[in-house]
């Protein structure tokens, strides 16, 4: 994902620990209300009042409501970028279901962020941050799958990628209360036993 997708100019980084403790309020209280009213209704003044932030402080650090939605974008794709690296690092010793564990776990963890980013992404017509996204998140995938099954010929791995990229988005759209029913577990159990088969 482009770090500004739209071009929209950013405003000033936060130096201190209250700023910064400011900005990330924004960004919560804009991730609410993206979720909650879509991002075409939402306001910059009804940010700054949800986030208990003054007009002019939130115009200081995002000049525009793209800059917020920019910031959003940025911190997605950085978080998964980050975490999928880290899951790369440990999946060595990994067998093919405490990936499947792992990959479930980060999905779980990235729920709220991903479907923000997801409608923001469609709100905007962001169709090329997309799919490089989803080419990311591939290639990532495909490197965990070497790792973890390194017999696996090679001209499969994209495939297999594309696969449990797909189970995952199921995890990822799942409600909270999916975990209470089993669901969760079924996943689980459904991209181990995928991984175990190969």
């Amino acid at each position: 994902m482009t770090a500004s997708p739209s071009g929209t100019a950013r405003g000033a980084a936060p130096k201190r620990q209250r700023g910064i403790d400011r900005v990330a309020a924004i960004l919560q209280a804009s991730t609410t209300l993206f979720l909650d009213k879509g991002y075409d209704a939402v306001t910059m003044t009804e940010i700054a009042a949800t986030s208990g932030t003054a007009i002019g402080s939130l115009y200081r650090f995002f000049p525009s409501k793209e800059a917020v939605a920019d910031a959003l974008l940025r911190s997605y794709a950085e978080r998964l970028g980050h975490g999928l690296l880290e899951l790369r690092d440990r999946a060595a010793g990994m067998s093919p279901r405490q990936l499947a564990d792992a990959l479930v776990d980060f999905m779980l963890a990235l729920r709220t962020q991903r479907s923000v980013a997801i409608a923001l992404v469609d709100a905007r017509g962001l169709e090329d941050s997309r799919r490089q996204l989803r080419a990311s998140m591939l290639e990532d995938i495909g490197a965990l799958l070497r790792l973890v099954l390194p017999v696996v010929d090679e001209a499969r791995l994209p495939a297999m990628a594309a696969a449990v990229l797909q189970v995952l988005k199921g995890v990822a759209q799942s409600g909270p209360g999916f975990e209470m029913a089993g669901t969760m577990e079924e996943y689980r159990r459904l991209i181990g036993a995928y991984l175990e088969a190969v």
